[in-house]
């Protein structure tokens, strides 16, 4: 496995590939879990080369978010890529990436201004800046990403049809712990009781799910049965629970189309998210 700092090594190794391979790409920013491990081993399964990148994003952390807590262990993300058959990891620097002479960034209307992009001022413009930069970088035929991040993927997907990106954009399925609460990065932020205390976000996913089974159409009813559930829990704090198009990411009434139902909780100090789509 080979592991590049600069975006020169990756593209000579790439140069090669491309002639005779198809090549995967999973971009993450680290500490890697089962989730990304699902992601990574998919890209492998479907593709002659994976690239892995690994780099803490800080365009897309405001000043008052974790970017110098946000966890890293480069030796355990080497040890899975390892594992999961990954061929080149990219671990660059930020001065790779963002030169000081960097002027240039990628924006989006719609649907950055719901859900996450309400409490995250900018967040969006970081994760379009530079991804589309890595796509630049990597060439890669199809790149995986988590349903976790929902409206990410959606982002991620319109900014590929709109700037006719050659790239494939596959979302994969959310990875969970086995009490059901999504794999994150984050988690790792949760002292015991917190952990247990977040067992209501998924708790609340699975309520609003099963709601939408079972043929309840009304948003505001599966909305107010979430929310009860999340208040049980005296550590938890709300930042949003909506129910959504899945395309367009605007608030429905009624789920008479394919929907998400998203949510954002505070668990003490940590932010964590969490979905169900029903199409």
């Amino acid at each position: 496995m080979i592991i590049a700092n600069t975006i020169q090594e990756v593209r000579a190794h790439v140069y090669g590939w491309k002639k005779y391979h198809t090549i995967g790409f999973v971009p993450t920013m680290g500490y890697l879990h089962e989730g990304h491990l699902s992601l990574i081993e998919r890209s492998v399964a479907e593709n002659a080369k994976t690239i892995v990148s690994i780099f803490v994003n800080p365009m897309q952390f405001s000043p008052t978010e974790d970017l110098d807590k946000y966890p890293r262990d480069l030796e355990s993300d080497k040890a899975m890529c390892r594992k999961a058959g990954a061929n080149l990891i990219f671990y660059p620097q930020v001065e790779e990436i963002y030169p000081k002479d960097f002027y240039s960034y990628v924006d989006m209307e719609g649907l950055t201004k719901e859900l996450c992009g309400k409490t995250r001022a900018n967040h969006f413009r970081g994760v379009c800046t530079v991804v589309n930069k890595l796509f630049n970088i990597v060439a890669a035929d199809r790149a995986y990403f988590g349903q976790k991040d929902a409206q990410q993927l959606a982002v991620i997907k319109k900014m590929v049809r709109d700037l006719n990106m050659d790239i494939e954009i596959i979302g994969c399925p959310i990875i969970r712990e086995v009490d059901g609460l999504a794999k994150s990065s984050r988690n790792s932020y949760l002292s015991l009781e917190e952990r247990k205390a977040a067992q209501v976000v998924s708790q609340a996913i699975f309520k609003g799910e099963e709601l939408v089974k079972s043929g309840e159409i009304s948003a505001k009813n599966i909305i107010e049965s979430m929310t009860k559930i999340v208040q049980t829990e005296p550590l938890a704090k709300i930042d949003y629970i909506e129910i959504v198009d899945l395309d367009t990411l605007e608030k429905i009434q009624e789920v008479t189309k394919p929907t998400l139902g998203a949510v954002a909780i505070y668990i003490g100090k940590t932010r964590l998210i969490d979905n169900f789509a029903v199409y």
